[in-house]
């Protein structure tokens, strides 16, 4: 059983610390309409162009502008990556074909919703369903791999 990619199992609490919050956050700033402007500082930007502005494309610019989102989402992709690429405490073969049967299926229920999204949803919705999609596949994995390690552990007792 090969495992060199996977990290030493303390950092899966520290996953969490990150991936709750930001999910939260997240979650908060969209349904409730949180202003991005609420953290506000210049920026290193490889590309800007203003949104429907008539101010030109820069490249590698210092800009100003709220940056709660890009808090936000890198907690939620660190979290999920720390959660997911943990070991267990203990990693056998099992967790192992867990991991990698819950890689498989996040990956064809993300692309079938990205699929059924691309086929019925439109405009400015679309775009929000691909934020979205951003952070799908790795919930999809740490909800699937959990519950069938919980399942497994149940089957036992």
């Amino acid at each position: 059983m090969n495992t060199h990619y996977l990290l030493p199992n303390k950092y899966k609490i520290i996953g969490w610390f990150l991936f709750i919050p930001g999910l939260i956050l997240g979650l908060l700033s969209f349904f409730e309409n949180v202003d991005d402007d609420t953290i506000t500082i210049p920026v290193l930007s490889i590309f800007y162009e203003e949104f429907m502005g008539s101010s030109p494309r820069e490249l590698f610019a210092i800009i100003t502008t709220g940056i709660l989102s890009e808090i936000i989402a890198v907690m939620i992709i660190i979290g999920g990556l720390l959660i997911a690429l943990s070991k267990e405490k203990i990693e056998d073969e099992f967790t192992s074909k867990l991991r990698s049967d819950s890689f498989v299926w996040a990956m064809i229920v993300n692309y079938i919703i990205l699929l059924l999204a691309t086929l019925f949803i439109y405009d400015m919705t679309f775009f929000t369903v691909l934020i979205f999609n951003m952070f799908t596949p790795i919930i999809f994995f740490i909800i699937r791999y959990n519950f069938l390690k919980l399942k497994s552990n149940s089957d036992e007792e």
